[in-house]
């Protein structure tokens, strides 16, 4: 059973079930990571922002594991208490690590029980977007 919550008044603008089956976004819209990475999860949200092929940006579901280019399902899931601040790093990032500033819009959502996060990636208005190279506090790149 999949549920979308809304939050402060926002629902994605797809169905959550379409997401998981790609029936209504195309694979190479979608990306499914296992866990919160926040360098991958960066790098991907760049590569979305900036829609080169202007197919309206990307979606990147945290919390379920992705094989051979699909969800493995039932989800891994992430702990609850996680959510916020994985929603907090994401908003730090939007002003921090990527120029210009951009903020993608998050989602939990519960799938077969299990809290994942989905986040809605468009295609940003003022692009090219650059991200650091690695989140390490050395990195200047």
């Amino acid at each position: 059973m999949m549920e979308n919550s809304a939050m402060d008044g926002f629902r994605l603008p797809i169905d959550l079930e379409s997401l998981l089956h790609g029936r209504s976004v195309e694979w190479e819209r979608l990306e499914f990571k296992k866990g919160w990475n926040p360098e991958a999860f960066l790098h991907t949200m760049c590569a979305f922002a900036n829609d080169f092929h202007n197919l309206g940006g990307g979606y990147i579901l945290i919390g379920i594991e992705e094989r051979n280019g699909r969800p493995v399902l039932p989800p891994e899931g992430l702990d609850p208490e996680t959510i916020d601040t994985i929603q907090k790093e994401i908003l730090g990032f939007g002003y921090n690590a990527m120029l210009p500033a951009y903020h993608p819009l998050t989602f939990p959502a519960m799938v077969d029980g299990k809290n994942i996060l989905v986040i809605w990636v468009p295609g940003g208005e003022t692009r090219p977007y650059k991200v650091k190279v690695s989140l390490s506090a050395k990195s200047t790149d």
